[in-house]
């Protein structure tokens, strides 16, 4: 049974993960959008992005993916938890 939980739990918090991060990448290419009057840059490591660019790039979207991610997994834990009565394994104190 222990081991059913943990796959559940697996499986809930990879596509919170994954769907938090594509919902935050939409909206951070938009917001980009509207700050700069850009495109965002599709590879922040290529030389012909300006450096400056790249970092305020890579700062955003990684701090936002990031944390649309936690907050995600964080709601699939309460969900998880009100479905099970318990913390998923990995989350459980020892």
């Amino acid at each position: 049974m222990a081991e059913d939980s943990s796959k559940a739990w697996s499986v809930l918090s990879v596509v919170a993960a994954l769907g938090a991060a594509a919902v935050a990448r939409k909206g951070i290419d938009t917001g980009w959008k509207v700050a700069t009057g850009k495109e965002p840059p599709a590879n922040p490591a290529d030389p012909d992005v300006a450096l400056r660019e790249a970092v305020a790039w890579a700062a955003v979207s990684g701090t936002l993916v990031a944390l649309a991610r936690m907050f995600a997994q964080r709601r699939a834990a309460r969900y998880y938890v009100r479905s099970t009565g318990h913390l998923p394994p990995p989350l459980r104190k020892s």
